[in-house]
């Protein structure tokens, strides 16, 4: 079973009816213990991150996030949930973040935004577990303003270019964060959250 966490803010239906259709299990969940019994935890989210680590705070699910990501369990950030990965924000001024990955979040420089459909994934780890078996170029689907800076170049698994080369697909250990969309992506979408689902620590 894949926990999919609801603090009201992401699109929550559609991840967890696109990873049933690759033959998971999942289960939206606003209760932190469900993470505990999990096989594997997703983090979607739509909006900014200030309001996004306020209600991680009330519902109690910042400290079970920590604590299930460092006994090993597979943990997925999709969007904005990728970006809460991260320690800070610049997103309405200095916000703090989860902290499991090293680095900021920074706002687009110069350029139409948000960033609104499809781009290419560039990829710079082949052999991250979300990766197998994908088919290149693969393009996929985005929706966002702002992007992840991490401080090591290792976590970044791909890259995709909107003005700037960026990290859109970033991996360590058991953590994975995608900028990009899967449930929204097609094909491409579908083979990353099967890879996700399959994946053992």
């Amino acid at each position: 079973m894949i926990a999919i966490i609801d603090y009201g803010m992401g699109n929550l239906r559609s991840v967890q009816k696109a990873l049933e259709k690759v033959g998971g299990q999942a289960m939206v969940t606003q209760n932190p213990q469900d993470l505990t019994n999990a096989q594997g935890i997703v983090l979607p989210g739509v909006g900014a991150m200030r309001p996004a680590m306020g209600q991680l705070n009330a519902l109690g699910f910042t400290t079970a996030i920590k604590k299930n990501v460092e006994a090993g369990k597979p943990f997925l950030g999709i969007c904005l949930g990728c970006q809460l990965l991260f320690e800070t924000s610049d997103e309405g001024g200095k916000v703090q973040g989860l902290g499991l990955l090293k680095g900021e979040v920074k706002r687009f420089p110069s350029l139409k935004i948000p960033q609104i459909g499809w781009n290419q994934l560039n990829v710079q780890q082949k052999d991250c577990p979300l990766l197998t078996k994908m088919k290149t170029p693969s393009f996929v689907y985005f929706c966002h303003s702002y992007y992840v800076k991490p401080n090591d170049a290792n976590v970044v698994a791909a890259t995709t270019d909107y003005g700037i080369e960026y990290a859109s697909l970033v991996w360590q250990k058991n953590i994975f964060g995608v900028q990009f969309h899967p449930e929204k992506s097609q094909t491409i979408g579908l083979n990353l959250l099967k890879n996700f689902l399959d994946y053992q620590p």
